[in-house]
């Protein structure tokens, strides 16, 4: 976090002292106070925050320390990185957690892991594919029971079954009354492309019962380049359930879309999910941000003010298959909530 004064901050700060001089009972009311909060006090993010990682994770854990993983540009590794400020993970040194193997499955394509903490123990979910078969891409876990996930040894979990074994990847987990839920991305469909699904979960590392679709790509802007549905990203606000997802092939036209469920609705009927039908953040040219996507959640160093993890590009122009350009960088953005409890994440604001 850092702090900026300027004179109308010291001119509002004098005018409360003058009014605690002036009389002696006099008290700062909630609206002074808010007032000097906003005016002396400013949260800015120096973006790129790391340079070079895509589908970022961001976790801020009880004591305060933020963890980072994401999809490291070689597709060969998991490596975790931690600091006190989201800032600082930008310089904070990069730990390997994990390496691929030479052969056979968790050999290729190591992508999207995400970091989650489950009944007191650590879990890394990613996708991976197979040396032999590169685009044989499944979903697996790594399990730490370490205080501390940059500690101790990482235990390969397997592969998370599902009900079609297809290509599989992107896998989030979130809690809501008591149950973990398990969403990913899936190749469900006759005409291809990927859907989001989402499962409950037995254990940390296994699904159970029903696995349904909550969204495939059927608008426009869902369906360039590819037939794209993945990166589900969950957080719970305004007595919601919101998920953000990514859609289209990962150039300028990826973006990003928006699903809501009541937080007393059934999760596991599609009928619960309603979906944005225009992406909710994209592209902004003007301001050099191409192809924003693949997002996570957390909170500010305040412990209030809530944060957009996501990767995009600073151009918009790629030579050759958009997956082996490898300058997507990480950023974080403050975003709001408008009048109606919704994200609104700034298309038209730099960051």
């Amino acid at each position: 976090m850092s702090f900026k004064f300027n004179i109308s901050s010291y001119l509002l700060l004098g005018i409360v002292f003058a009014s605690f001089s002036s009389c002696k009972n006099a008290e700062v009311s909630d609206q002074q106070k808010a007032d000097i909060k906003s005016e002396s006090q400013q949260i800015t993010y120096h973006n790129p925050i790391v340079a070079q990682r895509a589908d970022p994770w961001v976790l801020k854990a009880a004591n305060g320390t933020y963890y980072f993983i994401a999809t490291s540009p070689e597709y060969d590794r998991i490596e975790m990185r931690q600091s006190k400020t989201i800032n600082g993970l930008g310089t904070a040194e990069p730990k390997v957690i994990w390496t691929k193997h030479e052969t056979g499955k968790m050999g290729a394509h190591i992508w999207a892991p995400e970091l989650h903490k489950i009944d007191g123990k650590w879990y890394v979910y990613f996708a991976a594919g197979e040396v032999e078969d590169v685009w044989k891409i499944r979903m697996f876990a790594l399990s730490n029971d370490s205080e501390d996930p940059m500690e101790g040894d990482w235990k390969e979990e397997g592969q998370i079954q599902t009900n079609r074994d297809s290509f599989s990847l992107d896998a989030t987990t979130f809690e809501h009354n008591g149950e973990h839920y398990y969403a990913w991305a899936q190749a469900v469909r006759e005409e291809g492309g990927t859907s989001i699904l989402l499962s409950k979960m037995e254990s940390p590392t296994k699904l159970k019962g029903e696995e349904i679709e909550i969204t495939n790509p059927e608008y426009d802007w869902e369906r360039i380049g590819y037939l794209v549905n993945e990166g589900p990203a969950v957080i719970k606000r305004n007595g919601k359930i919101f998920m953000t997802y990514s859609a289209s092939a990962t150039d300028a036209n990826y973006a990003m879309g928006l699903l809501w469920a009541e937080e007393d609705a059934d999760l596991m009927n599609p009928d619960s999910w309603h979906k944005s039908e225009k992406p909710v953040f994209s592209t902004n040219a003007e301001l050099r941000r191409f192809g924003p996507g693949h997002s996570s959640f957390t909170v500010a160093e305040d412990g209030e003010t809530d944060v957009l993890i996501y990767h995009a590009r600073v151009y918009e122009k790629i030579r050759g298959n958009s997956l082996y350009d490898f300058n997507r960088h990480t950023r974080a953005r403050i975003f709001t909530w408008d009048e109606n409890g919704f994200p609104d994440f700034g298309q038209d604001i730099t960051d």
